[in-house]
C-alpha cells in the first residue's frame, strides 16, 4: 500500500508543522499571560481549521463546510493581528499560504500568497522588527505553503498511480480472459468439428468397411490429443503457430472430409504475430467451411502486394443462409489488427464463399 505510507508520511510533516508556529506562539508569553494564552488559543484555532482542510485535501476531497472552514482559517490567522502585538500572523499565515495553494487554482493561490508576503513584510518593518527576523517570517509564508502544496500533490499522485496499478491488473486479467476464450473458440472449434465428422464417418463405416472404420476412429483419437495438447498451450499463453503447418493439416482435414484442396502459399518470411494471424485465419476457415458450408472445393492462397501479405481461403459452398459474424471472425479481425492488417469475410457472386485477410510482411 504505497499510497497508504506516503498519506501518513505527509500527515506527520505537516503535522510537525502545524505543531513548530504552535511553539512559536508560546513566545508570546513574554508579553504577559494574557497576551500568550490568547496568542496560544488563536494559533490553536488556525491548527484546527488547517487541519480538517488539508486532512480531507490528503483524501483528495474538499471539507464538508468549504469554503466556510477556509474562511474561518483566514479569519483565525488574521483576526489577532488586530488583538495582540507585533504581528500574530506571522506565526500562522504560512499554514494558510498552503491551504491557499491547495485548494485554489495555483494562479489565484499564489497570488493570495505574495500578498500575503507583502503584508507581512510591511506589518514587521513598520513594528520596527529587526530586518532579519522580518525576512525570516516574509519568507517562510511562501515556503511553508510550497511544502504543504507538495505534500498534498504528492499524496494525489500515489494514489493516482495505485488506481492506475489496480486498472492496469483489471485490464490485463481481462485481456488473458479474452485471449483464452478466443484461443479455445479458434483452437477447439476445429478439432471438435474434425472430431464430430470423422465420428460420424466411422459409424457409417464400422458395418461395410470395418478396416476403414478403425483407421478414422485412430484420427479421431490423434485429434483428441491434438486438442489436448492446444488447451495445455491456451493454459501456458504458447500460441506459436506455423502458417505453412497449419495449412498442411488444413489440407489433410478437408480432404478426409471429402473435400478438394488447392494450396499455394507465396515463400514469404513472415513476423511473428503476422504469421501467427494467418495460421489462426487458415484455422478458423476450415472450421467454418465444415461446419457451415456444402463446399466441395477449397482453395487456400497467399500473395504479396505492397508489403502485406494476403491470405485468402475460398470454397465454392456458401452457407444457405449467412447468419451475422461470430466470435470467430471477429477473433480473427482483432488478431489481423495487431498484426497490422485487416480481416473480410463474404459470400462470392458464384455462389461461394471468400475469408480474406491481409497482414504486414
Amino acid at each position: 500500500m504505497v499510497s497508504f505510507s506516503v498519506r501518513r508520511l505527509a500527515s506527520g510533516l505537516i503535522t510537525a508543522v502545524s505543531l513548530a508556529y504552535t511553539v512559536l506562539a508560546l513566545l508570546y508569553f513574554r508579553f504577559g499571560a494574557v497576551y500568550g494564552a490568547a496568542a496560544l488559543l488563536a494559533v490553536l484555532a488556525v491548527v484546527a481549521t488547517h487541519h480538517v482542510n488539508l486532512r480531507a485535501a490528503l483524501r483528495g476531497e474538499r471539507p464538508s463546510r468549504f469554503p466556510l472552514t477556509l474562511v474561518l482559517q483566514a479569519v483565525a490567522t488574521y483576526l489577532p493581528d488586530f488583538l495582540l502585538p507585533s504581528g500574530m500572523s506571522a506565526v500562522s499565515a504560512p499554514m494558510l499560504a498552503g491551504t491557499l495553494l491547495v485548494f485554489l487554482p495555483l494562479g489565484r493561490g499564489g497570488a493570495l500568497v505574495g500578498l500575503m508576503m507583502l503584508y507581512e513584510g510591511l506589518g514587521l518593518w513598520l513594528g520596527a522588527d529587526l530586518a532579519v527576523v522580518t525576512g525570516f517570517y516574509v519568507v517562510t509564508v511562501p515556503t511553508t505553503g510550497a511544502l504543504i502544496y507538495a505534500l498534498v500533490r504528492l499524496v494525489r499522485v500515489a494514489d493516482d498511480l495505485e488506481q492506475a496499478r489496480t486498472e492496469l491488473a483489471d485490464a490485463a486479467v481481462l485481456k488473458e480472459r479474452l485471449r483464452i476464450s478466443r484461443d479455445l473458440h479458434d483452437g477447439l472449434g476445429r478439432s471438435l468439428t474434425a472430431i464430430a465428422l470423422k465420428g460420424d464417418l466411422a459409424t457409417r463405416l464400422i458395418e461395410r468397411d470395418p478396416g476403414q472404420a478403425r483407421t478414422e476412429m485412430g484420427e479421431v483419437v490423434q485429434v483428441a490429443r491434438e486438442a489436448a495438447q492446444d488447451v495445455r498451450q491456451v493454459a501456458r499463453g504458447y500460441r506459436a503457430m506455423s502458417l505453412a503447418g497449419e495449412v498442411d493439416r488444413a489440407v489433410a482435414l478437408l480432404e478426409s472430409s471429402g473435400v478438394g484442396v488447392q494450396a499455394h502459399l507465396a515463400d514469404v518470411a513472415l513476423p511473428g504475430r503476422s504469421e501467427e494471424a494467418l495460421a489462426w485465419a487458415v484455422r478458423e476457415a476450415v472450421t467454418n467451411v465444415l461446419r457451415h458450408s456444402r463446399a466441395t472445393t477449397c482453395t487456400i492462397t497467399t500473395s504479396l502486394h505492397a508489403g502485406a501479405l494476403r491470405l485468402e481461403v475460398a470454397n465454392d459452398g456458401a452457407p444457405p443462409e449467412p447468419g451475422p459474424t461470430g466470435g470467430g471472425l471477429t477473433g480473427l479481425a482483432e488478431r489481423a489488427a495487431h498484426a497490422g492488417g485487416s480481416c473480410t469475410a463474404a459470400p462470392t457472386g458464384a455462389g461461394g464463399y471468400l475469408l480474406a485477410v491481409e497482414v504486414a510482411a
